[in-house]
C-alpha cells in the first residue's frame, strides 16, 4: 500500500512523472493532463488486469486524440459556436471542432502539466488557468485529487475563480473490464429517467426526454451492444451512444458497468447531475494502446458532468462559478466482482 513515483519524461520544459497508488486496486497517474494511465483490478478469480484503456509512454499521450484517461476542462463536452454570454458580455472560445468548442479547446486541461502533491494514499494535481485562457474569463485555481482506498478510486474536483466564469470538469477514462477487443458485451445500469437528445451537430436540443421505450433505457441492466445499432435517429447522430443522461441522484451508486466473462464490475457514484455515456464510436484503430490498436467501441466512458452546452441553455443546471464561490464535486469508482 502507498504511493510511488518515477520520472516519465519532459514536456514544455517541465518534468512529467508517473505515480502508482497501490491498495486492493492499483492506479497509475501522470501529471500530464492530470491523467489516469492505468487501473488494475481483480476478476472473479482474483487475477489482476487493466480495466481502462491507455498507453505505455508519455509520447503516446502527447499524441493522444481521444482524451484517454484525461482530466477535461475548463468545460467538458461541447459549447455550441464556441461562444456564450455571461453577465451581458459575450465570450468567444477557441474552436477546435469545426465552428464549435470541445473539451476545453486546443490546450484544454488534458494537455497541460499539472503540479503534483503526493498524499498518503493518493495524488493531488494543481493548475492555474489564466484569465482568457482558451477564451474563458477569470483566473482559475483548480485542483483534482485522486485517492485510492481499498477497492475504490475517488476523484475530488475543486476550483475558485477571480471573475464569473463557467466550469465543467470530468475524467475521460475508457473502461474495458474484459481487457478485450471491444466493450460491447458489457452490461450497463444507469439510474436515469431522462436524457438530453442532440442535434445532427451533436449539441443538446435544450429539452429532456424520457428514456422509456427507447434504446437509451438502462434503468434495468442491459448489454450495451444489443441496441447500439438500432434504427434510431439519436443513435445514428452519435454513431452509437454519445449522450448525456440526467441522473436521478437518489441512489448511490448511480451507475454500474459489468463484464460477465471476467466478473468485473465498476460502480460509479457522483455529486454531478449528469453523465455522458460514450461508446468510443470515433475511435478507429489508429491509436496503439497497451494491447495493440484500439478499435472502434473499444471502451466505454462514463463521464460524470454537468450538461453539454449549459451556458447556452438556461434551463439546464448552471455551470457558472463566481468569485467567492467554490466548485466542489466528487466521483467515486468502486471495482468489485460478481460470481
Amino acid at each position: 500500500m502507498g504511493v510511488t513515483s518515477e520520472p516519465w519524461g519532459t514536456f514544455d520544459g517541465k518534468d512529467i512523472q508517473l505515480f502508482t497508488i497501490t491498495d486492493e486496486i492499483e492506479v497509475k497517474l501522470t501529471n500530464y493532463g492530470g491523467s489516469i494511465v492505468s487501473v488494475r483490478a481483480p476478476d472473479r478469480a482474483a487475477r489482476m488486469g487493466d480495466v481502462v484503456l491507455g498507453f505505455d509512454s508519455l509520447d503516446e499521450y502527447l499524441g493522444n486524440k481521444t482524451y484517454q484517461g484525461a482530466t477535461v476542462g475548463r468545460y467538458a463536452n461541447r459549447i455550441k459556436g464556441g461562444r456564450f454570454e455571461l453577465n451581458g458580455e459575450e465570450y468567444v472560445l477557441v474552436k477546435n471542432t469545426g465552428s464549435d468548442h470541445l473539451h476545453g479547446g486546443l490546450m484544454g486541461f488534458d494537455k497541460v502539466v499539472w503540479t503534483p502533491e503526493v498524499l498518503k494514499n493518493g495524488v493531488r494535481f494543481y493548475y492555474k488557468s489564466m484569465d482568457l485562457e482558451e477564451g474563458y474569463p477569470g483566473t482559475l485555481d483548480v485542483s483534482v485529487m485522486f485517492k485510492v482506498e481499498g477497492d475504490s478510486l475517488a476523484i475530488d474536483y475543486y476550483a475558485e475563480t477571480t471573475k464569473p466564469t463557467v466550469l465543467n470538469l470530468t475524467n475521460h477514462a475508457y473502461f474495458n473490464l474484459a481487457e478485450g477487443s471491444d466493450a460491447m458485451g458489457h452490461r450497463l445500469w444507469i439510474d436515469a429517467n431522462q436524457y438530453t437528445p442532440m442535434s445532427d451537430a451533436l449539441f443538446p436540443l435544450g429539452v429532456l426526454e424520457s428514456v422509456e421505450d427507447t434504446p437509451f433505457d438502462f434503468r434495468e441492466e442491459f448489454t450495451v451492444g444489443d441496441r447500439i445499432d438500432e434504427d434510431n435517429i439519436q443513435l445514428k447522430r452519435g454513431g452509437g451512444y454519445d449522450h448525456n443522461y440526467v441522473l436521478n441522484q437518489i441512489t448511490n451508486p448511480q451507475m454500474r458497468l459489468t463484464e460477465p466473462e471476467s466478473g468485473r464490475v465498476v460502480e460509479v457514484s457522483t455529486t454531478m447531475p449528469g453523465v455522458q455515456l460514450y461508446t468510443g464510436n470515433f475511435m478507429d484503430g489508429s491509436e496503439i494502446g497497451r494491447s495493440g490498436p484500439i478499435p472502434r467501441r473499444g471502451g466505454i466512458c462514463l463521464e460524470t458532468q454537468f450538461f453539454p452546452d449549459s451556458p447556452n441553455n438556461p434551463d439546464f443546471p448552471s455551470t457558472v462559478l463566481r468569485p467567492g464561490e467554490k466548485y466542489i464535486e466528487k466521483t467515486v469508482y468502486r471495482f468489485t466482482t460478481v460470481s
